[in-house]
């Protein structure tokens, strides 16, 4: 088949895909949540029932990325265990354990004519969602947009297609259980890289807004390609910021957790800064601590001279994301100079204090403006999960519609009520 036939192929058979999601929101628009959570539950279980298929699906996609040389990172985002497995089938069931999104009174008034005017939340219609790697997002992606009321369509990456598909086969058994459309989920069935650009460009009429979820080259080519709205981050450059009041055991739990607890993720911390007051006593103690680990600690002139096991950082490193083993470690003067630093390199997504000063946190959470803030937490909270949210897409660092995790609530709209009693406005 020629390119231009090859085109034409998958023209068609997205054209199908988008026009089957936009009869299907339409319905899914009107169904209850009694019949969306009993969706979400029989695929969880479903999920667990075919965790053996699944992993021996995941099986063939890593022994390919492994010969395409991915890296080590790139590898644990896309590897499925048991445990995964099933913290996948389970946070299906936490967000069918959710309150419904949908249909809630965000806001009530009456008018002084008698008009009375509700705000009610309703489901944003067809998502595309574009993810690389991870095939849990199949599942969470899915399970999100379900629960909200919208129809979603997948296009995972071509290193994750037999996990991703696997596990897509167990979500469309939820929807034939509790007789909901099919076509509510769909997953875009080639790799062919063509379909991504065609679902970016051309089908503005079957969908509402796109979520990327991957790299930055990824998030870079969706903002620009995509013609609907596209809620996303570009990079997850994370810090965590440790006060002169930061007491030693604790600046050290939470920053090797921040750093090296999973080091693929847009939550992980990427630069850890340290206040001059407490550098002699922070220093050594948390990157060795770091060191021992297996994390390359980049310093600058204060941090090499501190501590002798790190090697000097670029300018480039403040602002990497490195998604490994790596950290680029500065001593700052001040909270300020601290705050400063992470307006000047930072990505807008999650940033943490470790003080014992309250104080300083305020003055931290009044001065830094990004998605989510932590004090005396570790940045690896940054997760739709963990604020109780069920899942999440991914965590937007846009200042419109949504920002932090995307979840179910976040992929809604809303639209106006107004009950009259035959009132009509006045010439």
């Amino acid at each position: 088949m020629n390119s231009t036939a090859k085109q034409t192929s998958v023209a068609k058979t997205m054209d199908a895909i988008g026009t089957a999601a936009r009869n299907a929101a339409t319905e899914l628009a009107r169904s209850t949540v009694t019949s969306r959570d009993a969706a979400l539950q029989f695929a969880s279980a479903v999920i667990l029932e075919r965790c053996d298929k699944i992993m021996a699906a995941n099986n063939k996609d890593i022994i390919s990325a492994r010969k395409k040389g991915l890296s080590a990172a790139m590898l644990d985002r896309l590897a499925l265990d048991k445990e995964r497995i099933e913290s996948m089938a389970n946070g299906l069931l936490a967000i069918a354990a959710i309150p419904d999104p949908l249909g809630k009174i965000l806001a009530e008034w009456s008018r002084p004519n008698g008009l009375d005017i509700a705000r009610i939340s309703v489901p944003l219609g067809v998502i595309g969602i574009i993810y690389e790697s991870r095939p849990n997002v199949t599942a969470d992606a899915a399970g999100l947009c379900l629960k909200s009321g919208n129809a979603v369509i997948l296009r995972g990456g071509s290193e994750s297609y037999n996990s991703s598909f696997a596990i897509y086969q167990c979500l469309i058994e939820g929807l034939q259980h509790a007789k909901i459309d099919a076509a509510a989920i769909q997953m875009v069935p080639t790799t062919n890289r063509s379909a991504v650009g065609y679902l970016l460009s051309s089908m503005n009429q079957f969908l509402d807004v796109v979520v990327p979820r991957g790299g930055k080259s990824l998030i870079e080519r969706v903002r620009a390609e995509a013609r609907v709205p596209v809620i996303g981050h570009l990079e997850g450059i994370c810090h965590v910021y440790l006060h002169e009041s930061a007491d030693t055991e604790m600046a050290k739990q939470i920053t090797v957790n921040a750093k090296l607890r999973r080091t693929g993720i847009c939550g992980a911390a990427e630069s850890l800064l340290i206040d001059a007051a407490a550098a002699e006593r922070l220093v050594p103690e948390i990157c060795a601590a770091l060191t021992d680990r297996g994390c390359e600690v980049r310093g600058d002139a204060t941090v090499q001279r501190l501590y002798e096991g790190s090697i000097a950082a670029t300018e480039e490193d403040w602002s990497t994301e490195y998604l490994d083993s790596i950290i680029s470690v500065r001593v700052v003067p001040d909270i300020h100079a601290a705050t400063k630093h992470i307006a000047s390199y930072g990505s807008g997504h999650t940033e943490c204090i470790v003080a014992e000063d309250n104080e300083a946190a305020e003055i931290f959470f009044a001065d830094v403006d990004s998605a989510i803030l932590l004090h005396n937490a570790s940045t690896q909270f940054a997760d739709g999960g963990e604020f109780g949210m069920g899942a999440e897409i991914g965590i937007a660092t846009d200042r419109i519609h949504a920002r932090g995790p995307v979840g179910a609530e976040q992929l809604t709209s809303y639209k106006y009520l107004v009950r009259g009693a035959g009132q009509t406005r006045p010439g």
